[in-house]
């Protein structure tokens, strides 16, 4: 540790990573794991407020892999299906992840993220990883050896400094790096904001079906409906641009209570509800960046891109960059000739995840996919692999893309047979994605 003229502390370390949330706190110890030396930094301390509460089947190998799968298993409320609800249909539709191709991931939880955040980041700090919470990475310069200087500061205002061979980007919305690099673009396909709040007093399904997440659509968009351990159940609309506008000068706890009163089967579900919490908003919800890495950074998770939260995708996508981000890495630093092949790879993988959802995201709300998600049938084994995407199964080998191609001839032939309804649709979804001039809400984080 060496003093700079200003005062503040210069350190060295392998790999400097930028984000204590699930994306950080995965790839920092897989990389104490193989040997290098690591420091995160995280600007708030943990435990703190986050959404994004449910998990998918998929992340339960990676809690097995981290080793803190009897710790998520101790807050966490078993999910073991996955429920929609339309108001142009009769009934709602559940799918169950024991029904997905692979039967071997049956459940998944949901999970209060200030004890799962915290859980992930405690685990980083006892396999090695030098962690620094309260801390927040001000500046990054990319040096002419290869290696970058990234300058912090802590809480009390005291500065620090690293030097090291690699920079993880793992911050989230703030997406550190893509806003330094001016890369960071609204998605020019989707664009939805969201409100949320958590409750308690909610109306829950009986026995196994008690953690199950239900998505309730309404005319504006969609709630989620996450029930949690402790009679905590998280609510939000996910709704378009145009009708946040509509909310004036209410309050973001009125506009929400609003929201819900429109959607009735979500309103009897809350009837005898109470909020335990300030409501919040989060706007520009669906944005990517050009890139995902450089010769010595990477850009994980919700920094590199962010899509609709509809299939809970968030947390399965970050800590997922952060295994395959760790391989990167350690081959860029073991291996350096073998650097660009892996980085490749990498890329592949980081753009995988976001486009395999992405397919189904920007077509949900479409009146033909909606008959398709509240009618499956499994002709060519087409829901199987439906449900091994909304199980989070993209990653492995089990071999679902015939089907699902097989899924989008039936849906392309739909549209083609109902030509008026599916023009209707794709008007209507043009009209919602549009942006709309709003400052409120082009200020949100």
């Amino acid at each position: 540790m060496q003093l700079e003229a200003g005062g503040g502390e210069r350190r060295e370390c392998d790999v400097l990573v930028i984000g204590g949330g699930p994306a950080g706190s995965t790839i920092a110890p897989l990389l104490v794991e193989r040997g290098h030396r690591v420091v995160l930094l995280e600007k708030a301390r943990h435990p703190r407020f986050h959404i994004g509460e449910s998990l998918l089947p998929a992340n339960l190998p990676l809690f097995e892999r981290l080793g803190v799968a009897d710790e998520v298993r101790a807050i966490g409320m078993e999910k073991w299906a996955a429920e929609f609800v339309s108001p142009q249909h009769p009934m709602p539709q559940t799918f169950h992840f024991a029904e997905a191709w692979d039967k071997s991931m049956p459940y998944a939880y949901q999970v209060k993220r200030a004890e799962f955040d915290a859980i992930l980041i405690r685990n980083a700090a006892r396999k090695g990883v030098e962690v620094h919470e309260g801390c927040k990475a001000k500046a990054v310069d990319f040096l002419p050896d290869h290696r970058a200087r990234v300058r912090a500061r802590q809480e009390n205002g005291r500065e620090l400094e690293w030097t090291a061979r690699f920079v993880v980007d793992a911050s989230g919305r703030d997406t550190f790096l893509a806003n330094r690099f001016q890369i960071k673009h609204r998605n020019p396909r989707h664009n939805s904001s969201a409100v949320y709040g958590h409750f308690a007093g909610a109306s829950r399904s009986a026995g196994q079906a008690e953690g199950n997440i239900t998505i309730f659509w309404f005319e504006h968009g969609w709630f989620w409906f996450i029930p949690m351990q402790g009679d905590v159940t998280s609510v939000g609309m996910v709704t378009w641009p145009y009708f946040m506008k509509t909310r004036g000068q209410r309050s973001l706890e009125r506009f929400l209570h609003d929201g819900i009163a429109s959607c009735p089967a979500l309103a009897m579900r809350l009837k005898d509800a109470r909020l335990i919490n300030p409501v919040e908003a989060t706007g520009n919800f669906s944005y990517v960046s050009e890139r995902t890495h450089g010769s010595n950074y990477l850009l994980l998770g919700d920094a590199y891109a962010f899509i609709d939260p509809v299939f809970s995708s968030g947390v399965l996508l970050a800590m997922h960059s952060g295994l395959i981000g760790a391989e990167a890495i350690d081959t860029c630093l073991q291996r350096p000739d073998q650097a660009a092949a892996a980085l490749k790879h990498f890329d592949h993988l980081m753009q995988h995840g976001p486009k395999q959802f992405s397919w189904f995201i920007y077509r949900v709300t479409n009146p033909i996919m909606r008959d398709f998600f509240m009618g499956p049938k499994n002709i060519f084994r087409v829901k199987e692999a439906l449900l091994s995407v909304l199980a989070g199964d993209i990653f492995g080998r089990t071999p679902i893309w015939r089907s699902l191609r097989m899924f989008k001839l039936l849906y392309y032939f739909a549209n083609a047979i109902q030509p008026r309804r599916a023009f209707m649709g794709w008007k209507r979804r043009r009209f919602n994605i549009r942006r709309v001039d709003d400052p409120a809400l082009n200020a949100a984080p």
